[in-house]
């Protein structure tokens, strides 16, 4: 145990001292955000401060990680992943060619041996196995989660607290699974964004930037695989809830943009973090609000994964129901399309009714 101590202690030490040297390092290449209409800040920010969060988890991955297939192909498909993350900081790549970086990155990760195998079904015995499915299956969960958390990357501290927390809830569940090597790389990259947050969180210093966005999407959805790629059918529930903030909000943006008839990568002002703040909330609050709800699904997917089969199945009906009504509240989907809240006016019109006869 006294290991996993002095890992964390090692991945938080290394990203105190590397975050303002990477800040220097910035500025020096020009690797800033310019604000506009779409942003929330507004003044120049140094980004690429994911590259501290790297150089943290690239030490401690060569002093305390077991070198093993699975293990070495996160590390090098992560090291892909923030090259390519530099380069857009600096050159703005075109989706076409961020996209082959994350393709690249996820048939590494799969050469060396990760992948979703099978499933094992809830009623019986019986398993059903991928086979060459798998290497699409896989492929698509990599490259959606390090999309989804690069998508809440829009305020002080938001993409890093979130995947923080989703980390924790990995960490949680590679505890009482006993997978020791989810642990330790669970470990080095909670200490890692701790303490990247000490600089990051409101009001930031520095941006982690594509380069530490999809690094921590790319890291969440290997760790996901990696202690769930022998699933049951009940668990394969627990990574998506574990990622339930990056994942419903990028599940909103992309419905919200067909109801709307607009092309799926067109950005929009209408996630989350948008919502939110105009509704009012400060910056801090905001984020907070969101840390909060990050922190039930993480909770939930750890209850969720001791429960038994109808007890599972009860808390994802009810997370479905209030992530349904907390979007049609705050708005994800736009104030016309809001059905749970328009059935609850029209019951609530009944009963005043009937009450008055």
């Amino acid at each position: 145990m006294a290991v996993y101590f002095i890992t964390f202690a090692v991945a938080l030490a290394i990203t105190l001292i590397a975050t303002p040297l990477v800040k220097k390092l910035a500025i020096a290449w020009g690797v800033v955000d310019q604000p506009d209409h779409r942003k929330v800040h507004t003044r120049i920010m140094p980004r690429m401060g994911g590259l501290a969060i790297y150089l943290a988890f690239a030490v401690c991955f060569f002093l305390f990680v077991p070198q093993t297939s699975e293990a070495l192909g996160i590390f090098i498909g992560g090291t892909i992943i923030v090259l390519t993350g530099m380069l857009d900081d600096k050159y703005q790549l075109s989706p076409k060619m961020k996209m082959l970086g994350q393709l690249i990155a996820a048939i590494v990760v799969i050469g060396f041996g990760l992948r979703v195998e099978f499933i094992n079904l809830p009623f019986d015995d019986d398993q059903v196995y991928f086979a060459w499915l798998s290497i699409p299956v896989t492929i698509f969960w990599l490259v959606g989660v390090t999309n989804a958390v690069n998508l809440i990357d829009g305020l002080d501290g938001l993409a890093a607290g979130v995947s923080g927390i989703a980390i924790t809830a990995t960490m949680i569940m590679a505890f009482l699974m006993g997978n020791s090597l989810a642990i330790i790389l669970s470990i080095i990259l909670l200490g890692a964004v701790i303490g990247f947050l000490f600089f990051n969180f409101h009001p930031a210093k520095i941006f982690m930037g594509d380069t530490g966005a999809l690094f921590l999407g790319f890291n969440l959805a290997a760790l996901s695989i990696l202690g769930f790629k022998q699933l049951t059918l009940i668990a394969f529930i627990v990574p998506i809830l574990i990622l339930g903030v990056p994942l419903s909000d990028t599940f909103y943006a992309i419905i919200r943009r067909i109801v709307n008839k607009k092309p799926i990568s067109q950005p929009d002002k209408n996630h989350l973090h948008h919502c939110l703040l105009s509704m009012g909330y400060s910056h801090r609050k905001t984020v907070l609000i969101i840390y909060g709800i990050s922190a039930l699904f993480a909770l939930s997917a750890v209850v969720f994964s001791q429960s038994t089969l109808w007890g599972a199945a009860m808390i994802i009906g009810l997370v479905l129901i209030l992530l349904e009504l907390g979007s049609e509240v705050i708005g994800l989907m736009g104030k016309k399309n809001r059905p749970l809240l328009r059935i609850a006016r029209q019951i609530k019109l009944k009963y005043r009714l009937a009450n008055r006869r």
